[in-house]
C-alpha cells in the first residue's frame, strides 16, 4: 500500500498529469476559444483522432486516442500505424458534412472541440475507427459518454487482431510489465492483491512489495465524485482487471485513475 506518503501524493500526480499532458497543440486563452457547432464540413485531417473544420476549428474526437503522429513535438517517434490512422479518418470524413455531438465537455484546453461525430446516414466516426482497430478508448471523467458501447467495439478489434491490436506495439501488457512502460499510455492486466483507503485515497496493490508494484491510486476528490455511489473499492480486492491510463512512477509502477471506465473487470 503506498499510504506512508500519501500526503505529498496528490501534489505528485498534480505535477506529473500536466508535465505529460497533451502537447500535441498549443494552449489557446478561452478568449479564443470557438464556438461548439453542431454541423461543419471537414477540412483537413490533422492525424488519427483530430480534424479541421472549413470554418477553421479543430475538432478531437472525443473517447478514442489513435496512434500519434509528430505533429512538430521534438524527440518525438511516430507512432506504429499513425499514418494509417490518419488515411483511415480522412477516407471516412474529409470533404463532408459531420454532425457533431456532445456529452460532457466540449472544448477542451487547446481550443479544440470535443464531440462524437456522425455521418449524414448516422454511420458515427468514433465507432468505426474503433472497428477498424485504428483506434482505443480514452476517456475523461468529463467525457464519459458512450463508453461502455465504444469498449465492446475496441474488445471486438482486439480480439479479431484488427489495425493496431495485431501489433505488439499495442498489446496489453501485464502487471509486472509496467516499469518498463512508464510514461506511456498503457492497458494493464492482473488481479488485485490488496484494495484499501488510507485518509480518502485509495489503492489498488497488485502484488505485496508497495514501493516496487504496480498500484491504480484514486484521490479523495475523485473518490467522492464517483466512488462515493460506484462500485465499492474494497469490491475490486482479489479481481483481475484492465485498467488504461498514463503510467507514472511513484515507489513503482501507478496509474491515477479518475472515473470509474478505466477500469473494467475480466471476471
Amino acid at each position: 500500500m503506498r499510504h506512508a506518503v500519501n500526503i505529498i501524493v496528490p501534489s505528485l500526480i498534480l505535477i506529473l498529469m500536466v508535465s505529460t499532458a497533451n502537447p500535441t497543440v498549443a494552449r489557446k486563452p478561452p478568449a479564443q476559444w470557438p464556438e461548439p457547432v453542431s454541423k461543419g464540413t471537414v477540412k483537413s485531417v490533422t492525424d488519427g483522432d483530430t480534424l479541421v473544420l472549413q470554418n477553421g476549428t479543430e475538432v478531437r474526437l472525443v473517447g478514442i486516442q489513435a496512434p500519434k503522429l509528430p505533429l512538430g513535438r521534438k524527440n518525438f517517434s511516430t507512432w506504429p500505424l499513425a499514418p494509417e490512422a490518419k488515411t483511415a479518418l480522412g477516407e471516412l470524413s474529409l470533404g463532408k458534412e459531420l454532425t457533431l455531438k456532445y456529452g460532457g465537455r466540449k472544448i477542451d484546453r487547446h481550443g479544440r472541440l470535443l464531440a462524437h461525430l456522425y455521418l449524414d446516414d448516422g454511420k458515427w466516426i468514433q465507432g468505426a475507427l474503433l472497428q477498424a482497430g485504428m483506434a482505443r478508448v480514452y476517456s475523461f471523467p468529463d467525457n464519459r459518454s458512450r463508453i461502455a458501447e465504444m469498449l465492446k467495439q475496441e474488445t471486438a478489434a482486439r480480439s479479431a487482431k484488427r489495425g493496431i491490436w495485431g501489433h505488439p506495439y499495442y498489446r496489453i501488457i501485464n502487471h509486472r510489465q509496467t516499469g518498463r512502460h512508464l510514461r506511456t499510455f498503457q492497458l494493464i492486466e492482473g488481479t488485485v492483491v490488496k484494495a484499501v483507503i488510507v485518509r480518502g485515497r485509495a489503492y489498488l496493490n497488485f502484488d505485496k512489495n508497495w514501493r516496487k508494484d504496480f498500484t491504480i491510486t484514486m484521490s479523495p476528490r475523485t473518490m467522492r465524485r464517483f466512488w462515493r455511489k460506484g462500485p465499492a473499492i474494497d469490491s475490486y480486492q482479489g479481481k483481475t482487471i484492465r485498467v488504461r491510463g498514463w503510467l507514472k512512477k511513484f515507489n513503482g509502477p501507478m496509474i491515477e485513475a479518475s472515473h470509474p471506465e478505466q477500469i473494467e473487470i475480466l471476471e
